[in-house]
């Protein structure tokens, strides 16, 4: 009986010894390795140089011997000009529509005389902006004050009214204007000026400006030893042709260590962890198309989801507060929203029921750089 019992509790002690063995985990080796791992993204929104065209219409004075009310004529002014950079621009531009000239007769019988004629003046200028030059770039300043300088050709025809008075003048008192012209007449001018621009989007601007002309003395057909000017005061638009900025998304990397660890012995499954993944996919003004570039990060959100199958995503459209209003933006951040959703699913065959995505129009503004909240952020975990 003393023996069986010695049996029984040394077979006890040898099936004990084995459950624990199989249910230790032992290390056997611990590998390391260095890799990268997407820390941030840094944004940075950069000058783009562009084409432009301004529209403008006002009044000129010229200066001349009759009342100031009395040498006010219509004049309108059209352009055509390229930003090179954010403080220097040039333009090409045409300035006309009439101009008027004055004297006074003191002979016999005393008379102030006043006379029109048409002209168009083609010419050059050079644009220095010089809020931007002074105090530096800033695409949402509203307003730009610019002086430019420039030249060109002064092309004046119909004196009509100058030949007719001076042939009446010469019948009374033998009074003669002494550079009176006929025809049509080319002349060099040169002029100067000051503009202020009142930004009212990307792409428009609110122009007030004022330039001072100056040709030879013969302008006028009065001989005065110095030479004749006019002046116009405009009002406008200035319109952008293309993108005046562009934004550029740089991604920024960390070095992670990670450790592959075996085990002699595993009992119980090993439990991955999954990360949140975060990609925020920006849009142009007054867009809801994605980008080539923009497009990647929908893809990696797709193969985040299709790595952890029980893994979901969500997604946030928004607008910028700084244009637009905000029934349009509350339309563009839902159409944001939208166009990832229906690319997750109809491009990757992400399923419905992982997707949830909500839109904040312009009440949510999640980035302090306006332009960065035309975006769609998508959070999956």
């Amino acid at each position: 009986m003393r023996s069986l019992k010695t049996y029984l509790v040394a077979a006890l002690a040898f099936a004990s010894l084995s459950a624990t063995a199989q249910t230790k985990k032992v290390v056997d080796r611990v590998d390391q390795r260095t890799v990268q791992e997407l820390d941030h993204q840094d944004v940075t929104t950069k000058f783009k140089s562009h084409a432009f065209i301004t529209l403008q219409g006002g009044a000129q004075y010229t200066l001349g011997e009759a009342k100031f009310k009395d040498l006010i004529s219509p004049n309108v002014q059209l352009g055509i000009g390229y930003q090179f950079n954010p403080w220097f621009a040039a333009r090409i531009q045409a300035n006309g529509w009439q101009s008027k000239g004055g004297w006074n007769s003191y002979a016999q019988h005393p008379f102030t005389y006043t006379y029109k004629w048409n002209y168009v003046a083609p010419g050059l200028d050079l644009m220095f902006d010089m809020t931007n030059l002074i105090g530096g770039w800033n695409p949402n300043r509203f307003l730009s004050v610019v002086l430019f300088v420039g030249g060109g050709a002064n092309i004046a025809w119909k004196n009509d009214e100058a030949n007719a008075i001076a042939a009446n003048v010469q019948q009374l008192d033998d009074y003669k204007l002494e550079y009176l012209w006929d025809g049509t007449k080319v002349r060099p001018f040169g002029r100067g000026g000051l503009q202020l621009g009142f930004r009212l989007s990307d792409a428009v601007s609110l122009l007030l400006e004022g330039n001072a002309n100056i040709l030879g003395d013969k302008y006028n057909s009065k001989k005065a030893d110095n030479p004749d000017w006019y002046f116009n005061a405009l009002a406008g638009l200035r319109i952008n042709l293309g993108k005046t900025r562009a934004t550029e998304t740089k991604d920024v990397y960390r070095d992670v260590v990670v450790y592959d660890t075996i085990y002699k012995y595993v009992q119980e499954p090993v439990v991955v962890k999954k990360e949140q993944i975060r990609r925020d996919v920006f849009f142009t003004i007054n867009s809801t198309v994605i980008t080539d570039a923009e497009m990647q990060k929908v893809k990696e959100i797709a193969e985040y989801l299709n790595k952890y199958p029980e893994a979901k995503v969500v997604v946030s459209g928004y607008a910028d507060k700084g244009t637009g209003n905000e029934r349009i933006n509350a339309r563009l951040a839902a159409q944001r929203a939208d166009v990832v959703v229906n690319t997750l699913k109809k491009d990757y065959g992400i399923a419905e029921n992982r997707i949830t995505y909500d839109s904040y129009g312009d009440k949510v503004q999640p980035f302090e750089e306006n332009d960065l909240n035309r975006v769609s952020i998508c959070i999956a975990e």
